[in-house]
């Protein structure tokens, strides 16, 4: 059997825990290790952020505006640790590209990308109504996560010089971003987290994996916004999963991306 051909070559990233003063403690080492990990976990976001290069790369503005991107978070990824990108023909499909991330010797984070011919018809922004974010915050549970409910909506101004510097973060050196003064698809992908943490209290979380529509760009300047569902709420393996059915908006009317969000709201390590 012929193995899959590379559509380009490898990308390299020297990871970079942009998360060690965060919340969520398991970015911090000294935690991270006490749930068996060998120090602070890099964002999953920010290895999706890794992943969406090639796709960019490949496609530019296409795919930023219609294309999909999905992942899935296997192993962590540390800090300091050398990152190699990888992107494979996908048989039988020609805008397609499989997408794998490798570190320490292990597949940490596996995914696809896609550019469709024209984007599908994007979902009616009144099935995803604004919600007022909490005055304060209740610690995360089933009851404080229940299926079917809407999150608040957080909003933040993503200006130039935040964007610039979280592109630094993750290292990204496509030329693109900045020559037409676009927000990263890893940034789009940080409000799915932002969803959760601006409406509940949580212990160390992990984000275990994403899947994205784009129909839009995102342009420095913008007011960017999230509008969340729950769609699930369960138990795995005494982990606690919640799952959002999401919207990201600019300027709160114009849709962005539509964001699958998969996260371990309570690993069975804080049950214990």
């Amino acid at each position: 059997m012929t193995s899959p051909a590379a559509i380009m070559a490898d990308y390299q990233v020297e990871a970079y825990n942009t998360a060690k003063e965060s919340e969520n403690k398991i970015h911090d080492d000294t935690v991270a290790r006490k749930f068996g990990f060998s120090g602070g976990l890099v964002p999953g976001v920010d290895v999706y952020a890794y992943m969406t290069h090639p796709a960019v790369q490949r496609w530019g503005k296409d795919w930023l505006a219609r294309g999909t991107g999905e992942c899935r978070l296997v192993k962590p990824v540390y800090e300091g640790a050398t990152a190699t990108i990888s992107a494979l023909a996908i048989a039988g499909e020609e805008e397609a590209m499989a997408i794998s991330v490798e570190s320490a010797g292990q597949i940490c984070a596996q995914g696809t990308a896609r550019l469709p011919t024209v984007a599908p018809q994007p979902p009616d922004l009144a099935d995803f109504p604004v919600a007022a974010l909490p005055d304060e915050r209740p610690p995360a549970s089933a009851a404080s996560l229940p299926i079917g409910a809407m999150l608040g909506t957080y909003t933040k101004h993503c200006g130039a010089e935040i964007e610039t510097a979280y592109q630094a973060d993750v290292r990204e050196d496509l030329p693109l971003y900045a020559t037409n003064s676009l927000i990263h698809p890893g940034h789009l992908l940080r409000f799915g987290n932002w969803a959760l943490t601006q409406n509940v209290v949580l212990g160390p979380w992990i984000h275990v994996s994403s899947a994205v529509q784009h129909f839009a760009t995102a342009q420095h300047g913008e007011d960017l916004s999230i509008r969340a569902r729950i769609i699930n709420n369960f138990e795995r393996k005494g982990h606690l999963f919640v799952e959002l059915d999401a919207l990201i908006l600019a300027q709160g009317s114009r849709l962005l991306a539509r964001l699958a969000h998969t996260a371990i709201y309570q690993p069975r390590q804080v049950q214990g």
